[in-house]
This record gives structure tokens, sequence and C-alpha cells, in this order.
């Protein structure tokens, strides 16, 4: 009998701190309008001092395991997909393991695909699952992008925020997690990069974000025989509302079914995908039976997508 593996709980953790672009006007120059025209973000959250990418992470962790009804021993896989671990190593995963008192011995391992890397953390889960190496699965996407930042660089200090995601996946009898499609090109890797400061050249990154993200989409759908109307709910990577709104619209999609959390929570990177999972769960939009299409990209650059019957 055909494994699959179906997400049965999700979780979510910003910090406590949060960032106004009025506050940003203080900082920087820049003003609330001028980042709102451009990234549809009002506020974003902001770790506190000594707060660290595995405490976003565990506080995320285990809202997902208690909605899915599990403990946490029962965790045979984890991956955890940031751009920001709390040190060069050991992994934010094998730090998370310790701190959810995961004793069994299970893999546990980063993933650094930046904004990309939750669809490339669940990818690999997926595979782990339905080729027998794992039967429940932790996936999280945390950063700390607020200390990479160069708070005198209007362009990027304004778009990024701190938070985590978490998904709990479970080998399953019935479709969960469709297909996924995954790409990297590394020719464009410095149009968007980390040394160790963020930079950005925010137009190209618009173009082939747009284009990109439309075409791994196409590809997902026409390989399911699936048009835009297929999907209920489109969760994007909340980098900027005009990339969203730009590929909805070339997806034909409307944006009443588009996840948006990008106004609260800003640009979290590999966090945003599972955030904005955990905020339509837990608010009733997305429901059991429903067509749910990610996506993403980031630096490197890295993007895809994918299919999930919830």
């Amino acid at each position: 009998m055909k494994t699959y593996s179906k997400i049965i709980g999700t979780g979510s953790c910003l910090p406590a701190k949060t960032l106004t672009n009025f506050d940003l006007e203080k900082m920087v120059e820049t003003s609330n309008d001028w980042i709102l025209t451009r990234s549809g973000i009002s506020e974003r959250h902001v770790a506190a001092e000594g707060e660290l990418t595995s405490d976003l992470a565990c506080q995320a962790s285990l809202k997902a395991i208690e909605a899915a009804g599990i403990s946490a021993d029962e965790i045979d896989l984890i991956i955890v997909a940031t751009t920001s671990p709390d040190m060069p190593f050991p992994s934010t995963a094998c730090v998370l393991q310790d701190k959810l008192g995961i004793r069994n011995g299970a893999p546990a391992f980063d993933m650094q695909a930046v904004c990309g890397g939750f669809v490339f953390a669940l990818n690999t889960a997926d595979l782990y699952i339905r080729g027998g190496q794992a039967k429940t699965a932790l996936v999280v996407g945390a950063e700390v992008l607020s200390r990479m930042l160069d708070w005198n660089d209007r362009t990027t200090c304004v778009l990024f925020g701190d938070g985590a995601g978490a998904v709990v996946l479970r080998a399953s009898e019935e479709p969960g997690i469709v297909v996924g499609k995954l790409h990297a090109d590394g020719r464009h890797r410095e149009l968007l990069k980390a040394d160790p400061k963020i930079s950005m050249d925010g137009k190209s990154v618009f173009k082939f974000a747009v284009n990109a993200l439309s075409d791994v989409v196409e590809e997902l759908l026409e390989d399911q025989k699936l048009t835009g109307s297929d999907i209920d709910w489109l969760v994007p990577h909340q980098a900027n509302i005009r990339i969203i709104e730009a590929t909805a619209k070339k997806l034909g999609m409307s944006m009443e079914n588009v996840v948006q959390t990008v106004a609260m929570h800003g640009n979290t990177s590999a966090a945003s995908i599972p955030l904005a999972l955990d905020v339509a769960v837990r608010d009733g939009r997305i429901k059991a039976g429903q067509n749910i299409l990610i996506e993403a990209i980031g630096g490197g650059f890295t993007w895809g997508a994918m299919l999930i019957k919830w």
C-alpha cells in the first residue's frame, strides 16, 4: 500500500516585541507610507536580547505537537529550515531536539535555502516518510533575521522580521502532500545575499521572483492536470504584497483565496509559510479535503512549490 505524509499539526511563535513602521521612521530615513506602498508591511516582530532561533522554534514545535495530539518522543525526524541558526554548529535542529526532550536518537539537521527553506525542508521530510525512513517528522522554519540587518539600510531593514512556524508530518494511507517541485540557480547569488549583513537588488529580485514563482506553480499544476481554480488556498512566502499579488494574478487566482500575513509579520524568511499556515488553520480557513498550494523563493536563488491535500 502506498505511503503518503500528512500534516497533522501546526504551530507558530512570534517574539513579543513588535516594531511598527512608525517606530522605524525614528530609526532610519523612511516613512510608514513608503514602506506600506512598496511592501504591504505595517509591523514586524523582533527577538529580544538573548532570544534565540531555537527558542522560537521550540515554542512553535510545542504548539504543533500539541495540535497533532502526539508525544515528542514519537518524532523520528527533525528538520529546521533556517538561515539564522543559533551558532554555526551544532545545528539548530539538534539544539531543538534537546530542548524538546527527545531522546530517541532520531536524525536532526538544518536546511539552508533562505526564504525557500521551508518548502525544501517539507519536501525532504515528505521523501523520508514516503521512503519508509521516518513515520513522524517535525519540520520547522525559524529565523532571527533582525541580527543580520543593517539598520541604516532603509531598503532592507524595513522588510524583515523574526518568528517560527512548525508542522508535524505523519505517515498516512490517505493523500496529504501530493507533489513538490524544487529549483535553484546560483548565477543570481549576488542579487540577494548576507555578507554578513543582508543586501538586495530589489527590482531585479522582484522581476525574477514573480516569473520563477509563476513558472514553478504552473509546472506543478500541469504535472497534476490542475488549474488555479482547483486550488482552495494559496499560502505564499510572505515577502512582499506586490510579489504575492503579481503571482496570484498570473495564476488567475483571486486574492480572497490567498493567505496573507505579510502586513503583521514582515518577511520572516523560512518561517513565513508555516506561520501563515498556522494562522489559516487555527482561524478555520484551511479545512480537511482542501487543496493547499505553498510556494517560495529565496536567495541563491532557490525556489519551489508544493501541493498539499489537507
